[in-house]
């Protein structure tokens, strides 16, 4: 949205003259073009996450199955026992196994992935709206004059 609004208003200044040099135009433009390429991959990359995640899945699972230690850690750490199903033969680290009150450790790696993704989704909202805002206010005050300013300067 952003490179497109930089796009068509760099083309509008230039075509109703408000804004004489080409070499400006051209990089706003360049700018704006860049940016929507940007969105575009992650527009794309965003159309086919079911892959990127079927392959992390498969990732954490040949991890998992390769590493004793790691096995160990992660279900100390995050009290949970096996991968994809429940380890009943009495191997589990973690302090819940005793009690039977595990869940799988797929599911709460599952779980503070989506609380990280909600918090960068939070902190991409945030610098959103502080990036509308700064074109609010770009637009709301672009006329008020500096009374320090030299009035027979250029710029």
């Amino acid at each position: 949205m952003v490179s497109l609004l930089m796009i068509g208003i760099a083309a509008w200044g230039k075509c109703f003259g408000l804004v004489s040099s080409f070499q400006v135009v051209g990089g706003i433009i360049g700018v704006g073009v860049f940016l929507f390429f940007v969105a575009l991959a992650g527009l794309i990359g965003a159309m086919k996450h079911h892959q990127v995640l079927l392959f992390f899945n498969h990732l954490l699972e040949v991890g998992w199955n390769n590493s004793l230690t790691t096995q160990r850690d992660v279900e100390k750490s995050l009290n949970c026992c096996g991968f994809s199903h429940m380890d009943v033969n009495g191997s589990c680290a973690a302090p819940c196994f005793h009690y039977s009150t595990c869940t799988t450790c797929a599911a709460k790696i599952q779980e503070h992935a989506g609380e990280v993704l909600r918090f960068v989704g939070g902190i991409g909202l945030f610098f959103s709206f502080t990036e509308i805002l700064g074109v609010w206010l770009t637009y709301r005050y672009r006329n008020q004059k500096d009374p320090r300013a030299n009035p027979s300067a250029f710029l």
